[in-house]
């Protein structure tokens, strides 16, 4: 099961990504997952939350564009090199990896990362069939 990602541009200013946090937050929305990657003028946020729908939702009421992607949340193993049990076998399928940030929770000892892929579904089965636990809704509130 992939979960969602909420994007949005923000303008590269001082205290953007605070006004959208501070929004989200007063309204109870979780960040699990985030990323940022900036232009000189434009910052692109990915992260994923525990009630995507609710923050779609307080986003649009507030100005903001958001948009939903599915990606994967994978259980990987957190030790140096523990990454390629993740990657290899999607590089073996011939699916590209577009992105990947971490999940701010855990499972025991292995790390959480949130994948964006050129062929999610694909992706998935082929981890599942390699003993990779792709994640679901649970990854949320993790």
């Amino acid at each position: 099961m992939v979960i969602k990602q909420i994007s949005v541009s923000l303008e590269n200013v001082p205290g953007a990504l605070s006004k959208l946090s501070e929004l989200l937050g007063r309204e109870g929305v979780n960040i699990r997952a985030i990323s940022v990657a900036d232009t000189s003028d434009i910052s692109t946020v990915r992260f994923v939350v525990d009630d995507p729908e609710k923050a779609k939702n307080i986003m649009r009421a507030n100005e903001y564009s958001p948009k939903e992607t599915d990606v994967l949340a994978v259980e990987t193993p957190d030790h140096p090199g523990g990454l390629n049990a993740v990657l290899i076998p999607l590089k073996n399928a011939g699916i590209n990896v577009h992105y990947l940030y971490p999940h701010l929770g855990r499972i025991g000892n292995n790390a959480i990362v949130i994948l964006g892929v050129d062929k999610t579904e694909e992706a998935q089965r082929v981890l599942q069939q390699n003993w990779i636990h792709t994640l679901g809704k649970e990854a949320y509130n993790i």
